[in-house]
């Protein structure tokens, strides 16, 4: 497989947000959302054996007692390298809990009974909105979550009608809610999270706010963390 990096840090979205992780960020993504922090894991990245990442990330995570055990296989998408699979089968043999971060637009039946998916379902204002395969909400269950990233007044209504429609809540153990970060360098301004927390409280949602807690620690440009 082509990866792009392997660190380890503390996990910064989802309902695991604070901590430790191992990330595995695969190369390569079929997708360009306008809004997208990791565009330097499109291209690039360096050839490893399911052995190698393995290998790695048990330096990374340590032992003799005070291992970290998760590990989050992210992109990119990583879902398009086929090995990615078999990744997650390997790492679930060895005793860890295994996250897979996943655009949406990919099948994720393939994927282990007991690896949590996380799933995105693009908002319009990312450019890949109705890239969502719907077929993946049918093989997710209360350990998953589905997450929205909004950028806008409309994506937050796109999120609040597709949640409804499709019983989100009842599906998947968490929907999450999360604003667009502004980007470092200005290429686009971030949602106002203020906002976005008023809108989940006025309407109700039974969804959780997110956030990218690395962002906090260690400023939004940073790679690695």
């Amino acid at each position: 497989m082509v990866v792009t990096e392997i660190f380890r840090s503390i996990q910064g979205e989802s309902s695991y947000a604070g901590r430790p992780c191992i990330f595995v960020r695969l190369t390569g993504c079929n997708l360009r959302c306008r809004w997208c922090d990791t565009a330097y894991a499109f291209h690039g990245g360096r050839k490893m054996t399911i052995d190698e990442v393995l290998d790695e990330v048990g330096r990374l995570a340590g032992g003799n007692g005070s291992r970290i055990p998760l590990v989050e296989i992210t992109g990119g998408e990583p879902l398009l390298q086929p090995e990615a699979v078999p990744l997650a089968e390997r790492l679930v043999r060895e005793g860890y809990e295994v996250l897979v971060e996943t655009s949406g637009e990919r099948d994720i039946a393939a994927l282990p009974r007991e690896v949590v998916k996380i799933v995105d379902v693009k908002c319009p204002d990312s450019g890949e909105g109705g890239t969502f395969r719907m077929t993946n909400l049918e093989v997710m269950n209360q350990k998953d979550e589905v997450k929205f990233v909004i950028a806008s007044r409309g994506d937050y209504e796109f999120a609040r009608e597709f949640s409804r429609a499709h019983r989100l809540a009842e599906r998947v153990g968490h929907v999450i809610f999360s604003p667009v970060a502004a980007d470092s360098a200005g290429a686009w301004e971030g949602m106002e999270a203020k906002s976005l927390a008023e809108w989940i409280l006025a309407d109700r949602l039974p969804v959780r706010f997110g956030g990218q807690l690395h962002k906090q620690i260690w400023g939004a440009a940073a790679r690695g963390v």
